[in-house]
């Protein structure tokens, strides 16, 4: 039986001034008045972290899903993932909760917000947003859209 591959994957460690999460350091910490009468080998390391996961390809499949059942391609996405939150990240079940249409997932990546519809298929809650409503805020930085890369000039 083949294997069926995940839909997240470990973040590239190895790229070009890679920076990553690494968290406080306790030396910061250490000598505060609240830490006064602990002894360092009582404290917690903070194992629930969970610092190194991309979620681009779990975003790539759901709209390379739309139009779709919703209820096939959540079971789906949740048999290929480590837990379930990232697909909400993405999908709002109530709309009416307040968005544009875009939601930003990662320093300068806007993804199309997608919903569930009356007849229980996955749609984009805007269809109609384009790269030129998009914010851009710096040209240092690589922005997409649904999986795009994109550019303005922002000198104006």
């Amino acid at each position: 039986m083949r294997e069926v591959k995940k839909l997240y994957r470990k973040e590239n460690k190895k790229a070009l001034n890679y920076r990553g999460d690494k968290g406080g350091d306790f030396c910061h910490s250490r000598n505060t008045k609240a830490m006064k009468d602990f002894e360092g080998t009582h404290l917690s390391m903070h194992s629930d972290k969970e610092r190194g996961l991309d979620y681009t390809p779990l975003f790539k499949f759901l709209l390379s899903k739309v139009g779709g059942n919703w209820d096939d391609i959540y079971a789906e996405a949740v048999s290929r993932l480590d837990k379930k939150e990232p697909v909400f990240w993405m999908v709002y079940l109530h709309p009416e909760a307040g968005d544009k249409g875009i939601v930003r997932l990662g320093a300068a990546s806007y993804y199309s917000t997608l919903t569930v519809d009356d007849n229980g298929i996955l749609v984009k809650l805007n269809p109609d947003i384009s790269i030129d409503q998009l914010p851009i805020y710096c040209t240092c930085c690589t922005h997409s859209f649904n999986g795009v890369v994109y550019q303005k000039d922002v000198s104006s």
